[in-house]
Order: structure tokens, then sequence, then C-alpha cells
């Protein structure tokens, strides 16, 4: 115990004697002890950013990791033990699920194509089976959407890349025969972000790039469904603002209306598909965009918010069923969004008003009822 104690004091010694110039030390703590984690309280004597980088080298090469925060009038600088190192990704995992994804998506098509001609789903699987070339029918429904998707987790991982920040390449997930095809993709983020404007950027990176795939396929898939009286049963893509407001443009009228409703084709379908993607992903709650976006714009006051998010996904849910699951997974992997290793750094008026605008997208392509049956 004593060799411990001469070692924790050593060690806060040399990690205090790394702040200066940076910050005038009014106190210091062993948050875990030895010296795992040490907390040291006081003024900063310059600038947030240009303090960080300083003291990210000086810490680095006493093997500690430092944060940055702020406690009611002071600014706190805690030491953690440990160096988070960026590791090199199999790019051929990556590689594979992206295939397995496209087929997925591609085998998906083919049935929604099939089965407008085909009666029964046992039947529908059996003339693919006899007749693989089927599966070419799915091409406009599998690009469509893989080129939403790829589009969006790319915007990520670009602009992570700009930043120095370890992030992976996607990993999509083949759902073969359920749903879309797919349950979407993901970019692994190895290590915290650095401060709130690399989490802004990177947030909102993937869902803006997404979207600007998606729009004009949309527009454009309209644009080649045919309009016709509701058929006595099936399936009902839900309604956002500006879904709505696509369709009034394209058609010159509300839909559906009158008995009447656009009768989406494939393209039209994968991009309506792909916009409800990025609806979900900008819910302001948890690690998702939304939360990135939430959390730059309002620091440790968005955890509340996201709690008052994940209530009315609860409450919601008894419209649609599904935004049941939604509020158990964000409460699974946790509504509050972690803060950044530079959590005093502002991100400036552009990009809060940036992020404000972008809180209003997720607005106007929010479905409360993303699909009903009829």
């Amino acid at each position: 115990m004593d060799n411990y104690a001469v070692t924790g004091e050593s060690i806060v010694a040399r990690l205090q004697s790394q702040l200066g110039g940076i910050l005038n030390v009014s106190d210091s703590k062993v948050l875990e002890a030895p010296d795992r984690a040490v907390s040291f309280s006081g003024h900063l004597l310059r600038e947030p950013d240009d303090a960080y980088s300083v003291l990210r080298e000086r810490f680095q090469a006493l093997g500690y990791t430092p944060f940055l925060r702020k406690q009611g009038e002071y600014e706190v600088v805690i030491a953690q033990q440990g160096v988070i190192l960026p590791r090199a990704s199999q790019v051929w995992v990556n590689v594979a699920l992206f295939v397995a994804t496209l087929l997925s998506t591609l085998l998906t098509g083919a049935l929604n194509e099939v089965a407008q001609v085909v009666p029964t789903p046992d039947l529908i699987m059996q003339t693919i089976l006899r007749q693989p070339a089927l599966l070419l029918t799915g091409l406009p429904f599998a690009l469509t959407l893989m080129s939403i998707l790829l589009a969006h987790e790319m915007g990520h991982y670009i602009v992570g890349r700009r930043y120095n920040a370890p992030v992976s390449l996607p990993y999509f997930v083949p759902m073969p025969t359920v749903g879309f095809g797919t349950m979407g993709a993901v970019i692994v983020q190895r290590a915290p972000f650095e401060d709130r404007r690399s989490l802004f950027d990177i947030g909102i990176a993937g869902p803006l790039a997404g979207l600007v795939v998606a729009l004009p396929l949309l527009v454009y898939g309209l644009a080649t469904s045919p309009v016709g009286p509701l058929p006595p049963h099936g399936l009902l893509e839900g309604n956002s603002i500006l879904y709505l407001a696509i369709k009034y443009l394209v058609f010159g009228k509300i839909l559906p209306g009158g008995g009447l409703d656009v009768s989406l084709n494939a393209v039209a379908w994968a991009a309506w598909g792909g916009l409800l993607v990025t609806s979900f992903n900008l819910l302001p709650v948890g690690q998702l965009d939304g939360g990135h976006i939430l959390y730059s714009l309002l620091g440790k006051r968005a955890w509340p918010v996201a709690m008052a998010m994940v209530v009315v996904l609860i409450a919601m849910g008894f419209l649609w069923q599904g935004w049941f699951l939604w509020a158990l997974l964000v409460l699974i992997f946790g509504v509050r969004h972690p803060a950044p290793l530079n959590d005093l750094s502002p991100i400036g008026s552009r990009r809060t008003l940036a992020g404000i605008g972008m809180l209003v997208l997720f607005v106007l392509i929010f479905a409360p009822i993303p699909l009903s049956t009829f």
C-alpha cells in the first residue's frame, strides 16, 4: 500500500507539472487510486482548443489521456490512465458485408417485383429459384437503397478521416427477405470524439450525404410511378411533411386522397426507405446522428432532451409498435451521449445554425407512423 501511495504521488506531481502554462491549478484529486484517474481544477491560461492540443501531447507521453471539462466556475483537467491507439481495420470484413448486403437487397427487390405477378410467398421464391435471371429485376431497388446507405456512411467516414478520428469503414448489415433486405450500416468510432466541432461535423455529414442522394432519386421514382385507386388491402408508407410536399409537387394533389394513391415503383420505394432510415438516424437521442448534433449544440443539457425523446418514442409506440423497439434499443445502448475529450471548445455560430436547421429537417422527414396496413 505504501509503495502505491508513493507511486501515486509521483505520478500526480508529474502530471501537474505538465499543466504549466495551461492551467492555474487550485486543487487536485485522485479519482481512481492509486493513479488511474486524477483531476486538476483551476482556470485555463489558454483557449480550450490550444490548451487541449498541448495537454494531449504531454499527457500521452506519460501514458494518460486528458479530458477537459467544466465544473461550476472552474475548468477541470482529468487525466485517465491509458492511451487509445487506432487499430487497423479488417477491410475484407467490410467488403464481404457490403457484397452480402447488396445481394440481400437484390433478392428483396426481386421478391417485390415477382410478388406483383405471383400470388403466394412460396411460389414467389420458387419462381426465382427456377429462374435466377429474375434476380436482376431487383437491381433498381438494390442500387437505389445501397447508394443512399453508402453515401450516408461514407459521409461519416470521409469527414472522420479528415479529423484523423479512428473511424472504421462502414459495416453493412444484411437481412435477407426481411423488410428492405438490410438493417442499414454502421461506422465504428474506436475512441471518444476529440471535441464538439468534430462531433458535429462527423455526425451531420452522414445524413446530409444520404439526403443529397435520396431526394433526387425519390423525385425521379415518384415521377415514374403511376397513380391509381387504392387497392382493397395492402401496405401503406407513412407520410412525413417533406414526403407529402414532394408528392404534391410531382402530382399536384395530396396523396393518398380521394381514393387515389401513388403506387411506388422500386426506385421510389427504396428512396422512401432511405429517407426513413435517415429520419431514424436523426432521432435526437443517444449516439445516433441526431444525438451527436444535439450534444454538440447543448452539451450535457442535451441529456434531459434525450430522456424526453425516449418518453415520446414510448408514447408513439401506441401508434406504431416499432417505436417500442426503438425506445428499448436506445435504453440498452445509452440515452445520454458521452462527452468528447475536450468538452469546452464552442462549435461557433455557423455550426449552431446548421445544427438547428438539421433538427428542423428531422421534423420535416419524420413519419410518426412509418408503415400501416389497410
